[in-house]
């Protein structure tokens, strides 16, 4: 079931940071390693996510980001990473903003799900490493996408939902035109492989999502037309109060 809807969690701050004592800085995280690579995926996903769940960043509820920093140890702050994607709701998504970086114990919760895209960088790290840390910090979803095909994470798609502090592989299946793909009851969607191109499945509208383009054009056109019966609505009222 998807943890759309829930209700937003308090902001808790625990103190003050120390933003000169970190080792980087979290308004200008470390760039991507390979970002020719992964940046076309990247912001593709997280366009649909954005405009699947945050109405682009919209949803007080609902935090999105990429390669910003997620921090897992209250004592020591230097202790982070830098998800690709990381998607958390019901959380308060502007005070995270403020604070400059992702603090769990803080926002009442850790992300609901992350996500990385593979690169000859970052790929053995994102399998072993990542996959430790993101189950000791209780992220309940975990992707992998691999643009290559298998070269950097070993598949070109792998998915793992956390159980008892470890990730079980979600079940993939490949439909007759090749596309790879496994559900995700979190998002309520199916994250597809499509020869190295993402793509989400609904099964409720049994159809793909358009591309994160079209998503927003016709998210616009949605909101256009209900601020025009918005309108409507007033002028009726109007004119029914001059009449009587």
């Amino acid at each position: 079931m998807t943890a759309i809807g829930t209700r937003m969690l308090p902001y808790i701050k625990r103190g003050e940071i120390d933003y000169a004592a970190l080792d980087y800085n979290p308004d200008e995280p470390e760039p991507m390693p390979d970002a020719m690579e992964q940046e076309t995926v990247v912001n593709e996903i997280l366009n649909i996510l954005a405009s699947r769940f945050a109405d682009f960043w919209q949803r007080p509820d609902v935090f999105i980001s990429s390669n910003t920093i997620l921090c897992y140890d209250p004592s020591n702050l230097n202790v982070r990473r830098q998800p690709d994607i990381y998607l958390a709701f019901g959380v308060d998504q502007a005070a995270i903003r403020r604070r400059k970086l992702y603090l769990p114990w803080e926002a009442g919760k850790p992300p609901d799900l992350a996500l990385e895209v593979g690169s000859e960088s970052t790929g053995s790290e994102d399998t072993v490493t990542k996959t430790r840390v993101y189950a000791d910090i209780g992220i309940a979803e975990y992707w992998r996408f691999d643009p290559s095909g298998g070269e950097h994470h070993g598949e070109p798609l792998w998915g793992g939902v956390l159980h008892d502090g470890v990730y079980l592989p979600v079940n993939l299946t490949t439909e007759p035109d090749g596309i790879l793909k496994g559900y995700s009851d979190l998002m309520g969607l199916h994250l597809a492989w499509d020869e190295g191109w993402p793509r989400f499945y609904d099964p409720a509208a049994n159809a793909y999502l358009d591309n994160w383009r079209q998503e927003r054009a016709a998210h616009e056109a949605q909101r256009a037309a209900m601020q025009q019966r918005i309108l409507e609505l007033e002028a009726q009222l109007r004119s029914r109060r001059t009449e009587n």
